[in-house]
């Protein structure tokens, strides 16, 4: 290029990157074999109209210029053919200084392979709307990814418990299994589309009729887990429903020794006792205490801490073990198959009082779809977190959850709580944290 002002040469330097990153071509960092390419190339009728309009120099062959001597020197010929510059049709050329083109890094020092085209583009949009540049940028921050899946990842809990009581404790639906079938119905469509369509995570095969059984067995305690979990709704309050939930480290504690024989650190069991004893307090000064709704829910807190210890005896190498979300598309629909004839059996012609409730209110359809797309997501944001953070966060995440879906439910459902109940469940949590961090120690 010749002499050009500052302003100029950073626009085309800027557009030289986006090309580059486009293109994704690493170019040497004085791209004189770019312009020595191109150089070769006779110029084109319209090419000398403009040199000579614009008061640049012109040539009849590729070449490359020398800036001091006045001549171009044709690369390969062996000749000098001679030019002038017509300075004073264009006085803006001569005085400003010629600005070095910063190197275009390679491939690798770009990222990988698509970073650089956004650094690049962002840096190009950059001069024509500065704000949105910065909006692409941070929405490719990993803190802010982070941050929303976690986000996420609460609303999804914490909604899927609010809707599951006010379906069933107020709206009136009364169909805790048949509600529990649709929500694996969901599970199995979501992760199929996700697995197979998406791709969100490669696909797992079951390698054989051994693993499957191990599979369907995982499925029934966790078909037996969610409907204890969704029928103590009806009676209990949501607090009190994850007051009990919080003492899951304690049944898990419990099967470890039971099915393993592995004996933890005398520290560990002694951090479970503020857990039993948080719990005694809430259930003594629980307003709304339910005999049997407390059953059904330390039922399903016993069943979650069961199917984890199955799980990690039962696929245990690395030829059957399967991540989160292929083991979901997996359960799923063993899930489903199992619940429609136990729902039928229970709970009754339950098709038909739903479609009479849905003809008496069409909104029963849009609260059942998305009680279950919920669901689902509660299972999708769960392996999110995981993945962004580690097991260790997500345990740290549920302990506070916990709490924060418990004023939150007592916020919307207005139940009313003692100090003493209060109290429990923190004393609870206390313990639940202490768990952690002993048994985190134990094995350090």
């Amino acid at each position: 290029f010749p002499a050009v002002t500052p302003r100029l040469q950073r626009d085309r330097s800027l557009f030289w990157s986006l090309i580059c990153a486009v293109c994704d071509r690493p170019v040497s960092p004085t791209r004189k074999d770019f312009f020595q390419q191109s150089s070769r190339m006779p110029p084109t009728p319209a090419t000398k109209l403009f040199h000579i309009s614009a008061g640049l120099p012109h040539r009849s062959g590729g070449g490359e210029r020398e800036r001091g001597g006045g001549a171009m020197v044709e690369a390969g010929h062996g000749h000098t053919q001679t030019w002038t510059t017509r300075r004073g049709s264009n006085p803006r050329l001569e005085p400003d200084p010629v600005i070095e083109i910063p190197p275009t890094p390679p491939g690798e020092a770009r990222g990988n392979g698509g970073a650089g085209k956004y650094a690049a583009a962002a840096s190009f949009l950059s001069l024509f709307c500065p704000t949105s540049s910065a909006a692409a940028a941070a929405s490719f921050s990993p803190t802010v990814t982070t941050a929303l899946t976690i986000a996420a990842w609460y609303l999804s809990n914490i909604g899927v418990l609010l809707l599951n009581k006010y379906l069933l404790s107020i709206y009136g639906y009364r169909y805790p299994i048949f509600l529990t079938m649709l929500h694996m119905v969901s599970c199995s469509l979501y992760s199929l589309a996700a697995v197979h369509w998406l791709g969100l995570v490669p696909l797992q095969h079951i390698s054989s009729r051994r693993q499957l059984l191990k599979i369907a067995a995982l499925s029934v305690i966790f078909c037996f887990s969610v409907v204890c979990g969704n029928t103590s709704l009806r009676y209990i309050p949501v607090s009190f429903n994850q007051a009990v939930g919080a003492t899951t480290p304690f049944f898990t504690a419990v099967f470890a020794f039971l099915l393993t024989c592995r004996r933890e650190h005398p520290l560990v069991y002694l951090a479970l006792l503020p857990v039993v004893l948080g719990i005694v307090l809430a259930s003594n000064s629980e307003p709304l205490f339910h005999l049997f709704g407390f059953l059904v829910c330390v039922g399903s807190t016993a069943g979650r801490a069961l199917k984890s210890v199955v799980q990690g005896i039962l696929l245990t190498s690395e030829a059957e073990r399967l991540n989160s979300m292929n083991l979901l598309m997996y359960m799923a629909p063993i899930a489903a198959a199992i619940l429609l004839p136990v729902s039928l059996y229970v709970e009754g012609n339950v098709a038909a009082a739903t479609l009479d409730k849905a003809r008496a209110d069409p909104n029963m359809v849009l609260l059942l779809l998305g009680n279950a797309t919920v669901a689902y997501l509660v299972n999708l944001t769960n392996f999110l977190v995981t993945k962004h953070t580690s097991a260790l966060t997500l345990q740290v995440l549920g302990n506070a959850k916990a709490a924060v879906a418990a004023v939150v439910s007592v916020l919307i459902f207005r139940n009313p709580v003692t100090v003493m109940g209060i109290t429990g469940f923190a004393i609870t949590i206390m313990g639940v944290v202490l768990y952690s961090e002993a048994k985190k120690r134990s094995k350090s």
